[in-house]
C-alpha cells in the first residue's frame, strides 16, 4: 500500500452501529468486548469459556496450595505455621471473593480502601476466581453495572438531543407580559 492511498478501516461492529449516532459507546468488558450489549458475537460461548476457565484455574491453584502445604509439613515447620498458612489463605480468599463480587455491582469510590486491599486480593486470588465463575452463571461479570451506566448515558444523550431544536440565535425573544 502506498503512502498516498487512504488506509482502509474495518467495518464498525454491530454494537457500535446500534448506538445513537454520536452518542455514548458501550464500555467493553474483559473477554467479552461489547458483545454483552446485545448478547451477540458468541456471548454465550464466551460466558461458558470464562466460567470454565476461572474454575479450572481455581482448581489448579488449590492443588498448588495443597502441594505447598504438604511441603511445609515435610519441612517440619510446626503446627502453628501450618495452621497460620491455612487461615491466611482462607481469610484472604474470603476477602477477595467479597470485594470481587461487590465490584461487579458498583464502582469503587476514589477514596476507597481498594488499593490497600490489593495485596490481600492477590493472596486470595482463588476467591476472586470463584466469584468470577459464579457470576458467569448469571451474566458477564460486570455486565449489570455497565448496562445500567450505558442505558443511563443513552437516556441522558437522547434527552439532551431532543431538547435542542433549531438555531438558538434565530429564536424570537420571549415576551414578558
Amino acid at each position: 500500500m502506498s503512502d498516498d492511498q487512504p488506509e482502509k478501516t474495518p467495518a464498525e461492529p454491530a454494537a457500535k452501529a446500534s448506538a445513537p449516532a454520536g452518542g455514548p459507546e458501550p464500555e467493553p468488558i474483559r473477554f467479552f468486548g461489547t458483545t454483552w450489549l446485545h448478547h451477540d458475537g458468541g456471548y454465550a460461548l464466551r460466558r461458558v469459556a470464562a466460567g470454565a476457565g476461572s474454575i479450572v484455574t481455581a482448581a489448579a491453584a488449590a492443588v498448588l496450595l495443597r502441594l505447598s502445604y504438604e511441603g511445609l509439613e515435610i519441612g517440619g515447620v510446626g503446627s502453628f505455621l501450618n495452621v497460620s498458612v491455612v487461615v491466611l489463605f482462607a481469610v484472604c480468599s474470603a476477602i477477595a471473593f467479597v470485594k470481587t463480587w461487590e465490584s461487579f455491582g458498583r464502582r469503587p469510590a476514589p477514596s476507597s480502601d481498594e488499593a490497600a486491599l490489593k495485596g490481600l486480593k492477590t493472596i486470595g486470588f482463588i476467591g476472586s476466581l470463584i466469584a468470577y465463575f459464579l457470576r458467569c452463571f448469571a451474566e458477564a461479570p460486570g455486565e449489570g453495572l455497565r448496562r445500567a451506566e450505558y442505558e443511563r448515558a443513552v437516556a441522558d444523550y437522547e434527552r439532551r438531543r431532543s431538547s435542542r431544536t433549531g438555531n438558538p440565535a434565530a429564536r424570537r425573544p420571549k415576551r414578558h407580559t
